[in-house]
């Protein structure tokens, strides 16, 4: 067992995990939940002794006391809520505050689909046989941090579309917390099933309007049935203040298309771990990611894709961006069962250091059982090319705008196959504001 008992938050989970089950009104997951604690017990806290947490510290964060039930009570008002939309009129959104769906701020026209707060599907029995089925079946049982979610979850959304059903709006869910004058503690889950031929496509923020600590451990779920089409949008620029440790887990079906893009540019201490499981032939998978971070901000990505049957690609694409003291970090590893031969697997991972105090430690894999295989995987960490820069100064670009226009055509590509053009406009000004360069649109 690690040694975490003199953390703060290791003895507040310990000390709390009665009161929050007696403040729920559903039973059908108490015994999970306890078996869930005393998993996380067994397991403790990763350290830096862990390999998946060699280059990650979360010291800070479990360090740190929270308050394990946020107050409802808020005051966002229309242009708070205003300036965190894409300018999506025509969009859908879901708001939760303080952990709560708020119906009077979100739109919601999609029509055919069952939509529900995680709480509400929890206290619906007529929801039980599809949670028994789908829920907690491809999180993984071996991490802290998803048992710790499984043991406290209580926030989050239930999506399920069914068969040959198409949703054309893209659906964007906003996590809030405001109003808050204690360190907050958020367990978000997530889970989306999407029945055969259906699809979707989801956007996820986060956003921390308190300038106390606010850390929020998500679990989402996505099942992609044949023929389906699941498109998972992160965007990520929260506050300082924030931490965020997110897992998503996605099991396809065949002839699926899967995609989850993860655009990393604020928050103080940011995990994300993707898992995409094969589960037929003739998938494709597709994630993609743009950090750009500075000052002593960290980004960890943790990536993994197990092939398990023939004919299927996957593809990986990870642009960073480091400047001040930041630090990066980019696992991703694919596995190739020996049955799963003509697999193309593509994983690429470029960085570049704008400073002497950035970091970030790069770790691509391959685990190769088959012989029929296509499969690269490559890293690059560098600074600018300096031909390219004096090429651009000698045209009579300074070399501010100079380094930001190469900086945004080299972070550009990572987002080729967003096709929500709203959402792709959003990040290329968010890209055009960290780099502070003028870009029209």
């Amino acid at each position: 067992m690690a040694e975490i008992s003199v953390m703060a938050l290791y003895d507040q989970i310990i000390d709390n995990h009665g009161e929050f089950l007696e403040s729920l009104r559903h039973r059908f997951l108490d015994g999970d939940r306890q078996t869930a604690l005393q998993n996380f017990e067994n397991l403790g806290f990763p350290t830096k002794k862990d390999e998946e947490y060699k280059y990650t510290s979360i010291k800070e964060i479990t360090e740190k006391n929270y308050n394990f039930f946020p107050k409802e009570s808020h005051n966002i008002t229309k242009e708070q809520l205003d300036q965190l939309h894409l300018g999506e009129e025509n969009f859908d959104w879901i708001v939760f505050v303080n952990g709560k769906l708020h119906k009077e701020l979100s739109k919601v026209s999609i029509e055919n689909v069952e939509f529900l707060s995680f709480n509400y599907a929890l206290n619906d029995e007529k929801h039980k046989e599809v949670f028994d089925k789908y829920f907690n079946t491809i999180a993984s049982k071996d991490t802290a941090f998803t048992n710790l979610n499984l043991a406290y979850c209580k926030y989050g959304f239930f999506l399920k579309v069914p068969k040959n059903v198409v949703i054309e709006k893209p659906i964007h869910i906003f996590y809030i917390s405001q109003n808050q004058e204690e360190n907050t503690f958020y367990n978000t889950r997530n889970l989306l099933i999407v029945e055969e031929g259906a699809k979707v496509e989801v956007i996820e923020s986060h956003h921390n309007f308190d300038s106390t600590y606010v850390l929020t451990n998500s679990v989402t779920e996505i099942f992609t049935s044949p023929n389906a089409k699941a498109d998972w949008h992160k965007l990520q620029n929260d506050n300082n203040t924030s931490y965020l440790i997110d897992s998503t887990f996605a099991r396809q079906e065949k002839d699926s298309l899967t995609t989850v893009n993860t655009f990393s540019f604020g928050g103080k201490l940011v995990r994300n771990n993707l898992d995409f499981i094969h589960n037929g032939s003739n998938i494709n998978s597709f994630m993609n990611g743009i950090t750009i971070i500075g000052k002593d901000q960290l980004v960890d990505h943790h990536t993994a894709v197990h092939h398990n049957f023939p004919n299927c690609e996957s593809y990986q694409n990870y642009k960073g961006i480091f400047d001040g003291n930041a630090h990066g970090v980019f696992n991703g590893k694919v596995f190739v069962d020996k049955i799963a031969q003509k697999t193309n697997a593509y994983q690429q991972n470029n960085n570049v250091l704008l400073s002497e105090g950035a970091t970030i430690d790069t770790k691509p894999q391959l685990e190769i059982f088959a012989d029929d295989v296509k499969c690269s995987h490559g890293c690059t960490v560098g600074q600018l090319n300096e031909d390219a820069l004096f090429y651009l100064r000698a045209r009579g670009i300074s070399k501010k705008e100079a380094q930001a226009l190469l900086l945004y055509a080299f972070a550009n590509d990572a987002m080729q196959n967003i096709d929500i053009e709203p959402l792709k406009e959003k990040i290329s000004k968010l890209l055009a504001e960290k780099l502070q360069v003028d870009i029209e649109f």
